[in-house]
Order: structure tokens, then sequence, then C-alpha cells
């Protein structure tokens, strides 16, 4: 079942089984904030138990580009397209939030986002990996955030 992301009134629906809920409803609510004001776009999100081929397509990337497989749990994910990006997102029971932006028409624009959660540590699979920069959220307190373009082309829905 989906559920469309409140902004103003951030809930924890969806994510109570990490160890960093609140903080990790605060990064989804700040994904959803950006999306709003930028775009005009309501961001939803759907459980991971109903959503495995964006899984599927999320991991293959990983895997292929920088050979990361998590261990950590996929609570939910958000797949839709603005203008011309589509956009991908998976929120871990750890406290991760990935994002896919895969522009269609310029295959220099595409990029893997990958952004931490207050109060969780950096994931094993990207220790030394990964330089992170912090940013403040009044949603999410500090989020820790890194990338890496994507070189590949991955045909996606």
């Amino acid at each position: 079942m989906s559920y469309i992301v409140d902004f103003k009134n951030v809930s924890t629906v969806g994510l109570e089984s990490s160890p960093v809920a609140d903080a990790l409803a605060g990064l989804r609510a700040n994904e959803a904030r950006y999306f709003m004001n930028k775009y005009k776009h309501e961001f939803t999100v759907v459980p991971a138990s109903e959503s495995q081929k964006t899984l599927e397509d999320v991991n293959r990337i990983l895997k292929e580009e920088r050979k990361i497989e998590f261990a950590a749990k996929p609570l939910e994910t958000s797949r839709f397209q603005v203008e011309n990006i589509k956009w991908t997102f998976v929120f871990y029971e750890d406290g991760l939030g990935i994002n896919v932006m895969y522009t269609v028409d310029d295959p220099k624009k595409r990029a893997v986002g990958l952004k931490l959660s207050e109060g969780m540590e950096v994931p094993k699979e990207l220790e030394g990996k990964f330089k992170f920069a912090r940013q403040k959220s009044k949603l999410a307190g500090t989020i820790r955030g890194s990338f890496f373009v994507i070189k590949g082309g991955y045909e996606r829905e």
C-alpha cells in the first residue's frame, strides 16, 4: 500500500523497525519537501515487500558500478519521473537512504546519492569508499551525504 509522505507532520509510518526511525522519517520528509518545492510532485513510498523490481534495479546498479551489496533490510521504495529525470529511492532499516537519478536524455547526468540519517554509523559496505558532506535539515537534523556518477547504461522502466 502506498503512502504519501507528509513533510509538515513527519511520521515514522513504515519505518518503525529502524533504530533511527525518527531521523529516517525526517530524511524521507526532507526528500518529500524537495520534490514538492521544486517539481510540485507528491513523494509517495511503497513497502519494499511490494517493490521487488525496484529493489532489483537499484541492487544491480550498486553491484555493477561499485560492487556494493547492502546487508541492511530495505523498508520502503519510491519510483517516479519528473520532467526528464527518472528517480528511484530506497530507505533502509539502518537509516540509509539511496536515490538513483537517471536522466532520460543525458547519460552524463546520472548518479547514485547516498544519505545517512542522523545517529547512524557509516555502513560497512561504504567505509573508506566515500567522503560524506554534512547538510543541516530542519526535518532531519544533520544528514551526511555522498554520491557517485553512473557510468554504465541501464534501461529502466
